[in-house]
């Protein structure tokens, strides 16, 4: 066995290092950093439309590279359409006899509302009950900032941080509760100043222990 495991491993190890000798891995990057230059172009563009079609002059000097700043920005504001929870979590997941609550409470979070393209920002509040497996606390925190570096709206963000987290550790429960502001309630529409939403889910035990629940919820939410 450990002799085809080495013949694995020489085969696999002589297949880079043709793909490296051939040029294989640099013509690779440099094809997606022409279609990501391209895709910032086409932004940018998109952009340029709209300042003129709102009756601004795109040749005046403060907006000269305003299209650019704007496509570069909405790319970051997206980032995590490019990132996903198994990139992050590649040996951050642990075997470890701990089975009691563990609260990673207050993770800023910041997003764009899909229906408006206007920015919704608040906190995020994460709980799971380990099955054998933890994960780095940080770790925790990027789910988060790859699920909202993407068009949202509040009431998913929250299940798809709460399903990334039980597919990844088969816990005995995850919970997520995020309080935000949305500027599209602000800054337009009803305009009010001091309204905050707040949206829960519960997997496992959280679903189905009242008591648990309870517990995560006095300690993540209390002030």
């Amino acid at each position: 066995m450990e002799y085809q495991h080495d013949i694995e491993i020489n085969g696999e190890d002589k297949y880079l290092n043709i793909c490296k000798h051939n040029g294989l891995f640099e013509k690779e990057k440099d094809s997606k950093d022409d279609t990501d230059s391209n895709k910032l172009s086409h932004i940018e563009k998109a952009y340029t439309t709209i300042l003129g079609e709102l009756g601004e002059d795109v040749d005046r000097e403060g907006l000269l590279r305003t299209p650019l700043r704007a496509a570069k920005a909405m790319q970051f504001f997206t980032k995590g359409y490019k990132e996903t929870t198994q990139d992050i979590l590649n040996d951050a997941i642990f075997d470890e006899n701990h089975d009691e609550m563990v609260i990673v409470k207050d993770i800023e979070l910041f997003s764009l509302c899909e229906h408006h393209l206007v920015p919704f920002f608040g906190k995020a509040h994460i709980a799971y009950l380990p099955n054998k497996k933890v994960v780095g606390l940080s770790k925790l925190a990027r789910i988060v900032e790859i699920y909202s570096r993407r068009l949202q709206v509040q009431e998913r963000l929250t299940k798809q941080i709460a399903s990334a987290i039980s597919e990844a550790l088969e816990p005995a429960g995850v919970a997520v509760v995020i309080e935000a502001a949305h500027m599209c309630m602000v800054m337009r529409g009803v305009q009010k100043m001091n309204a905050s939403t707040v949206t829960s889910v519960m997997l496992g035990t959280f679903q189905d222990n009242p008591t648990t629940r309870k517990e995560f919820l006095d300690l993540a939410i209390r002030k």
